[in-house]
């Protein structure tokens, strides 16, 4: 399989040029501006904490607006209930359900020199300002605001520059506070600001947060000249020019009082110069309104992956959002010279690809990074690389990382089920063996949480590890996805000891009950025992979920599951109680644990496969019924319209692919189940110009069941696809109908299944 980011341009960095390999679209679909489709805003409300501001597609910048950390659902810095801003700092996370970043935050003020930020309920005397959001635009790669104090700010950005265009009331001084101390829930340890130049600062920020150890260097260009760089310790003045301290906080004083500056900011975990050449390379001029269409430009591209053709306007605008939270994250980390700092602090070159972080894995492995090998076919590789380059710095895999430090957050060894995923889907640009290696050690490491349980007592007790049967019902996603990777590379040995791993979930079944259970360290069922009981922080038996989520939690094996249960019937018994039980989960239930359905969690990713397990026992059409339903209900066009944390784009991931009418329930065998698909007609556009369509024939809100299925007009009579046949280009017709045909996908033949 040849794929697009083999393509070598002699003299120039892949890192620097990545983004251009976007999908090849039909001249059609490249004249339509999908950017007009997307509201920046759904999930700035509720908790889908997802970034708002300016950025370019999986750019390493993400410049927006910053309000005062509240607590939780400001994880992303921004959310939509506030009305004050701190100023515009350049990274953000979206969608997380932890804090952090918030790097070199910028504020343009007017009058006297201050340097407070202002507190939640009292800014007077501070450099913060009221705003609403009637005076915000707010489009991909753009963002504006007229602040109450009559300031316009104006942000867009490249990879790796961020880009401020600042117009101030006349008459009024104008001044920009640079405030290295603020971060967004984070520490500094030590910050540094200093004048190079009548036009140049440089600076940069070292902070401990959710990332253990993040460094973010700056070099900071203005189109007017700086009269002056106060400098100060927090609020404390300190002289003028240079300064080094834990809250190193600067004031730009310009001469002449200019009525408009722009300020061109680059970032680089390395150093100030490799900053300042990430502006020569990527942003030499100053036309501001150049840079806005040119970002404008990039997420066209990126958004024309898939046109889609609904009269539902609303429809058309959730979903594009949604393909545009996807792009956000992971995010670019390398220099334009290939330059990244890595998670042992040494400085690396990704040499032969882009580098890339901010992977929130235990999330994303489940939708977001199959649905890449679909319709971001040019980033695998290189992603897959990354993890193995953080496998190399950390000697384990990575499960959270974020810009050079590993969170440790989330159970599991979520990068495993991705890097299986794609060898099996025959991406070849990476190291076959040195991959293999690379999971096989991260899945038997004693550092990694449970390992040495898994490997003497082949389960994990519940009283000896927090968390202990959700972490070991992860390790047996990814031993089963380690096993297929050994299988066809011909490891015998290998296939068969992390197939029975894979299997390890029948440990925790107690079919007494017909429940996943916890077990102790004396091999004892867990007693008492409430399936409904959930405890949040490390010191349940699950995370962020209960019995009830995680009995259904085997994407691996299915069949197996289906098999404890008895056979088809009960467990599509137990299946539909899920959707209908009701129970205290108690006090200390996860705030996760949203969009309920009955037990059904769709606002948490341990259940987005559950509601496809039916096809399994051979009731599609109860799929369909449920899908359309969460498809109505929790995705909309309001600012709280992702029903839980967007996390890096895995609810919106779980959306697009659903509404094509599929989902890959195991994430590492490429058999994409049946569900409803959403629109009258979908196009994917794939590489070499190659195209797979989706139609939906009779289609509309009543007719949600499959009654029939063709492939290239071929009858189908299959309830799931296959990942080549997707690759291969073609077209997929469903035909609906208002009542569901229950023979479709009922055959055992016909059904999805997992190849052992």
């Amino acid at each position: 399989m040849k794929l697009l980011n083999s393509i070598l341009i002699p003299g120039i960095s892949l890192c620097l040029v990545s983004f251009a390999f976007s999908c090849t679209t039909p001249e059609k679909t490249q004249q339509v501006d999908y950017v007009s489709y997307v509201d920046p805003y759904i999930g700035s409300g509720g908790h889908g904490h997802v970034f708002v501001g300016a950025s370019v597609p999986f750019g390493a910048v993400q410049l927006g607006p910053q309000n005062i950390h509240k607590g939780w659902d400001w994880c992303s810095g921004y959310h939509y209930s506030d009305s004050v801003l701190i100023g515009f700092s350049h990274t953000h996370l979206s969608g997380t359900g932890c804090t952090d970043l918030g790097d070199v935050l910028m504020m343009p003020f007017t009058g006297e020199i201050r340097t407070k930020r202002g507190e939640q309920n009292d800014i007077a005397g501070s450099c913060s300002s009221y705003y609403k959001h009637t005076d915000e635009t707010v489009i991909p790669g753009y963002y504006a605001v007229k602040l109450k104090d009559g300031i316009k700010a104006e942000l867009s950005a490249t990879e790796r520059v961020g880009i401020h265009r600042y117009t101030f009331p006349a008459s009024k001084e104008p001044h920009v506070l640079i405030n290295l101390k603020e971060g967004n829930g984070d520490h500094a340890y030590e910050t540094y600001l200093k004048k190079v130049d009548e036009y140049t600062l440089e600076g940069y920020r070292f902070s401990n947060g959710w990332s253990p150890r993040h460094k973010v260097y700056f070099t900071m260009k203005c189109d007017k000249p700086v009269k002056e760089l106060l400098v100060y310790n927090d609020d404390e003045a300190a002289g003028e020019g240079e300064l080094t301290g834990q809250g190193v906080k600067g004031v730009i004083v310009f001469g002449n009082a200019p009525e408009g500056v722009i300020l061109k900011v680059g970032i680089s975990s390395v150093s100030c110069a490799n900053a300042l050449d990430n502006i020569r390379q990527e942003l030499p001029h100053w036309d501001f309104d150049e840079v806005k269409q040119e970002a404008r430009h990039k997420w066209n591209q990126e958004l024309s992956c898939i046109h889609i053709d609904t009269k539902d306007e609303r429809a058309r605008k959730i979903f594009y959002t949604s393909l545009y939270h996807t792009c956000i994250a992971p995010t670019l980390y390398c220099d334009v010279n290939g330059e990244f700092r890595g998670h042992n602090d040494s400085v690396y070159t990704a040499n032969n690809g882009t580098n890339y972080s901010t992977f929130s894995l235990w999330d994303t492995y489940r939708a977001l990074h199959p649905l890449f090998t679909i319709i971001k076919t040019e980033r695998v590789d290189d992603m897959v690389n990354s993890m193995l380059g953080i496998y190399d710095q950390q000697g384990r895999l990575p499960i959270w990382p974020l810009v050079g430090g590993e969170t440790n957050q989330m159970p599991g060894y979520s990068a495993i089920p991705v890097i299986a995923d794609a060898y099996l889907k025959g991406f070849r640009g990476f190291d076959a063996d040195r991959a293999f290696a690379a999971v096989t050690s991260s899945a038997t490491h004693p550092g990694q949480n449970g390992v040495p349980f898994v490997l003497e007592k082949e389960y994990i007790p519940c009283d000896k590890v927090g968390e202990a049967t959700s972490i070991a019902m992860e390790y047996a996603v990814g031993d089963w996805g380690i096993s297929q990777m050994a299988k066809k590379m011909g490891k015998t040995d290998e296939y068969k000891t992390y197939l029975k791993r894979g299997k390890y979930y029948t440990h925790y079944f107690d079919k007494d009950i017909n429940f996943i259970r916890p077990k102790t360290d004396a091999g004892e069922w867990a007693t008492p025992y409430d399936a409904f009981r959930s405890v949040h922080g490390g010191r349940g038996y699950f995370c962020e979920g209960n019995g009830w989520h995680y009995t259904f939690f085997v994407p691996q094996h299915p069949e197996g599951l289906i098999e404890l249960f008895g056979g088809d019937q009960e467990f599509t018994t137990k299946l539909d109680s899920l959707f209908e039980v009701s129970g205290d989960m108690g006090a200390e239930a996860s705030p996760d644990i949203s969009g309920l359905i009955g037990m059904y969690a769709h606002g948490n990713e341990p259940s987005h496969h559950v509601v496809y397990l039916y096809p399994y026992a051979g009731q599609q059409w109860k799929t369909a019924e449920k899908v359309r339903f969460i498809q109505d209900q929790f995705y909309t066009d309001q600012p709280d319209g992702v029903i839980g944390n967007e996390d890096c784009g895995q609810m919106s991931a779980w959306h697009i692919i659903s509404a094509l009418g599929f989902y890959q329930v195991n994430p590492s065998n490429g058999m994409f189940v049946f569900g409803s698909p959403l629109f009258d007609k979908a196009t994917v556009n794939l590489p070499q110009g190659k195209t797979f369509t989706v139609i939906a024939e009779n289609n509309s809100k009543e007719n949600i069941y499959i009654q029939s299925v063709r492939l290239n007009d071929q009858p189908y009579d299959k309830s799931y696809l296959l990942y080549e046949d997707i690759m291969k280009g073609g077209t997929l017709t469903f035909v609906m109908g208002n009542t569901p045909n229950k023979s479709f996908g009922t055959a055992p033949e016909s059904r999805p299944h997992t190849t052992e």
